[in-house]
């Protein structure tokens, strides 16, 4: 047990170092100014070159990458500094001599270009906004992915099982940004003024006042976008496990022995049926997780995803590798 561990973190970090590279090259590759980027394109040459020399971005590319490597790595090598102190809160281990010395520190996601905050910052302000959405969405599309799975399996064959189980398939075909474009525009634009839905919006808003208030209403929408797709996998599994449990020996025994339909089904059947769905709700979550970058940016909904994709088109670096490592 203790080697699989062991050899999933490994995998899970060769993974994190190959996402590392890959961005890294990617932003070196396209002609990104920092200095101009965070001071404005009529900066005199000092200036810029001054900053980034204080980013660093003068020395050669592969010493940025072992720099940058440093600062992410949980223990890495520490020369003690006025500024290295602002920036890292660590545990010393032990001394190489001089200043430096090998220590265990919070993984260090620099600064953003645009806004001269620290990334850890903007992730952790935008980050339970997407969590939250995601939560309503998988506990939205579980439930009636059951429900809907249950009665599926419970009237098999007939025009009800049918309906459902096309229904699932086109929900399966849909990709969670065109069902977002689509509920937007009916829901939310022709028929906003009947539903009271907004086709945009964030979970606070500013009021006439220009204080933010909580909006709870403006989930709705981006939740049932995300919700439809694992909605059709619940059902189907739901429906199968349902389907196996009823023609097992133990399900058959319960009825001969006059219980109740709904008893031996939600007593006996349920309970060992939801078994696969809920290990499939769990590695959904993830995916949810995946799709609100899409369902973000249609809904100007800003979380984590919305934050990412904005700092992907202002080349804003640190941001973009930060959130996509977290």
């Amino acid at each position: 047990m203790i080697g699989f561990i062991i050899k999933r973190l490994l995998y899970g970090a060769l993974a994190l170092f190959g996402v590392v590279i890959a961005v890294f090259i990617l932003f070196n590759v396209i002609p990104v100014d920092p200095g101009r980027l965070t001071q404005g394109q009529r900066t005199d040459v000092s200036t810029v070159e001054a900053i980034n020399k204080e980013l660093g971005l003068d020395k050669p590319l592969y010493v940025q990458f072992a720099y940058y490597l440093n600062d992410l790595s949980p223990i890495s090598i520490y020369t003690h500094s006025e500024k290295a102190a602002k920036k890292y809160s660590y545990s010393k281990l032990f001394g190489i001599g001089g200043d430096k010395a090998v220590v265990a520190k919070i993984p260090y996601l620099r600064t953003s270009y645009q806004s001269r905050r620290e990334v850890k910052d903007i992730i952790m302000e935008a980050l339970p906004k997407t969590v939250l959405l995601g939560l309503i969405a998988i506990i939205f599309s579980s439930v009636v992915g059951v429900f809907l799975g249950v009665i599926s399996a419970v009237k098999q064959f007939t025009w009800i099982d049918n309906s459902i189980l096309v229904t699932s398939i086109l929900g399966i075909s849909q990709p969670s940004y065109f069902s977002g474009i689509i509920l937007a525009l009916i829901f939310g634009y022709w028929l906003g003024d009947i539903t009271g839905l907004n086709y945009t919006g964030s979970l606070y808003e500013l009021n006439d006042y220009g204080d933010e208030e909580l909006v709870l209403k403006n989930l709705i929408l981006p939740a049932l976008a995300l919700g439809i797709r694992p909605i059709s996998i619940f059902v189907q599994l739901t429906r199968s496990a349902v389907l196996d449990v009823l023609s097992q020996d133990y399900v058959r025994t319960a009825q001969a022995k006059g219980l109740a339909y709904p008893v031996v089904l939600f007593k006996h059947v349920l309970r060992n049926a939801l078994n696969p769905v809920i290990t499939a709700i769990s590695g959904w979550f993830a995916s949810i997780l995946a799709g609100s970058y899409f369902i973000e940016i249609i809904f100007d909904y800003k979380g984590l995803a919305y934050v990412t994709i904005k700092a992907l088109e202002n080349l804003d670096f640190p941001v973009v590798m930060g959130s996509v490592l977290f």
